[in-house]
């Protein structure tokens, strides 16, 4: 017999589990907004965007336990050095490549997503390394709902890079011109765009914001050589499920993912966590192939 008591206990956990799914949603949607980005623009099958996430936590490990490096300096180096090896994978595999055949250039990344995969492994070995984080062990509490400080933190952190990504697409030069050649490479080439330019930064920021969001959940949880491969799964079904091309797709396909899988979790059982947000893509491939939200007309 259900009382007010049972009632008042379910409402509470329904709470929480809605809190958790925002913590996580964040970092979530970064990397679907990352990859969407490539994909996009690039028409990349990017193998390795899980590899730049895990790169980015094994980054904020090695910046704060072995160097000393402060953690929020860490998390900004983790970030900047995504960056880099992303132009560095443009730069050196991709662009010699432009005007391959597509199977061509995924052998290319599934090989660069293996090199990456074991030399993080044979760096740091197979067991899991966990961040120290400067942040109080204290959860926030409020009411029946607590969360600790540092997810509050990463979410935080996610929802800034989001808005910076928004800015960066709509609000700038360069946003502008990567638009442009999402909607029409070779009239962009024409008007005077580098197209070489944009593909290099696309894929650098696109691995910004994976590796951002490896050094956000990898201090949350810990970090190991193969914490890429279920993440790269989850950015193609987040870039699916929101639709190719749409930023805010990607971004509130993110959030749904997260809400889906800690709700199963929550409801059904812990085991299911993750199948349950690819049998959500399965439902809306069924019902609406290109996505939720798919913009053919533009990078939004």
């Amino acid at each position: 017999m259900h009382g007010p008591f049972s009632a008042s206990t379910e409402l509470d956990q329904l709470l929480q589990h809605i809190v958790n799914a925002l913590m996580l949603g964040g970092t979530y949607a970064l990397l679907g907004i990352g990859l969407t980005l490539i994909f996009g623009i690039m028409r990349v099958v990017n193998f390795t965007h899980g590899e730049l996430y895990a790169f980015g936590g094994y980054m904020i490990f090695f910046l704060t336990s072995a160097v000393g490096v402060n953690f929020y300096v860490a998390l900004v180096a983790a970030m900047a050095l995504g960056v880099v090896l992303g132009a560095l994978i443009e730069l050196v595999l991709l662009r010699p490549m432009r005007g391959a055949d597509i199977d061509t250039t995924m052998l290319i990344m599934i090989g660069c997503w293996i090199v990456l995969q074991n030399t993080e492994q044979m760096m740091w070995g197979g067991v899991a390394k966990s961040i120290v984080s400067p942040l109080t062990t204290e959860p926030l509490t409020i009411g029946p709902v607590s969360v600790a400080w540092l997810r509050v933190f990463v979410f935080g952190i996610a929802a800034l890079l989001i808005v910076g990504t928004y800015a960066l697409i709509h609000r700038t030069k360069l946003g502008k011109a990567m638009r442009a050649t999402f909607q029409d490479r070779d009239t962009a080439a024409l008007m005077g765009v580098n197209v070489n330019a944009i593909n290099t930064a696309t894929f650098a920021i696109g691995s910004g914001l994976a590796a951002a969001a490896g050094a956000l959940l990898g201090a949350v949880f810990v970090v190991t050589p193969t914490m890429g491969d279920l993440a790269a799964l989850k950015a193609f079904a987040i870039v699916i499920l929101g639709g190719l091309g749409s930023i805010k797709g990607a971004t509130i396909g993110g959030f749904i993912l997260a809400f889906v899988e800690e709700l199963g979790a929550g409801y059904i059982s812990s085991g299911y966590r993750d199948a349950m947000g690819f049998l959500l893509i399965i439902v809306v491939l069924l019902f609406k192939p290109t996505g939720l939200f798919a913009r053919a007309e533009r990078i939004g």
